[in-house]
């Protein structure tokens, strides 16, 4: 089953979205997962220092500190219940997130799904779990080099402004197909799933594509 995931990095739910996905396929004899990600930038605007995470989410959302602290509780909860520990005490900041996609697109490209997955699942602990910058070239060399790529390559390509220009069409099509939030999962490149569902949802939409009963 081919599966199209569009997301971020710095995306509770996208993080929480992914996992929940492959726990429900894990729950569907003989369900594979042909994972592609697709590049969404939540703030493509984000200067290179990046900024305050409580500053940036009042900002953009109007939350106050106690919403903030009710939704920070839940990411947490949901994110141990799938096996994905989000530390929001190790990130203070959030960061652009256009060279971590540029890194994606690359590995996707050159060496397939099953090693993009792994850089990606390394980016978003990073940020998550570890809260490191991932927009920081030091950081995501250091990830590459974790998901067994090659770091001279990576280097050079954080260098220049190689697949820029790819990243940058890959969202203009997302936002030309009408989403604007994501996790945003295709399945099958016909049927769209939106949000951090629970692994229960994700499984019966799973189903009902292949046409599986529970």
């Amino acid at each position: 089953m081919r599966i199209d995931f569009i997301s971020d990095v710095v995306c509770p739910w996208c993080a929480i979205g992914l996992y929940s996905l492959e726990a429900a396929a894990a729950r569907i004899p003989g369900l594979q997962l042909d994972l592609h990600f697709h590049p969404f930038e939540l703030n493509p605007g984000m200067g290179p220092q990046g900024q305050d995470i409580e500053e940036h989410l009042a900002e953009k959302y109007g939350a106050s500190a106690a919403q903030l602290a009710g939704t920070r509780q839940a990411i947490r909860e949901r994110g141990a219940a799938l096996g994905f520990d989000f530390r929001s005490e190790a990130r203070s900041r959030i960061y652009n997130t256009r060279d971590a996609h540029r890194l994606l697109h690359w590995a996707d490209e050159a060496f397939g799904g099953g090693v993009q997955r792994t850089l990606k699942v390394a980016m978003l602990k990073a940020y998550f779990t570890a809260g490191r910058d991932v927009s920081d070239h030091a950081v995501l060399l250091d990830l590459v080099t974790q998901a067994g790529l090659p770091e001279a390559e990576a280097r050079e390509l954080l260098a220049g402004d190689r697949f820029a220009a790819e990243v940058k069409a890959a969202e203009a099509e997302v936002h030309a197909q009408g989403i604007h939030a994501v996790p945003a999962i295709i399945v099958n490149q016909r049927h769209l799933i939106q949000g951090g569902q629970s692994v229960e949802v994700f499984e019966q939409l799973l189903r009902q594509v292949l046409d599986v009963p529970a």
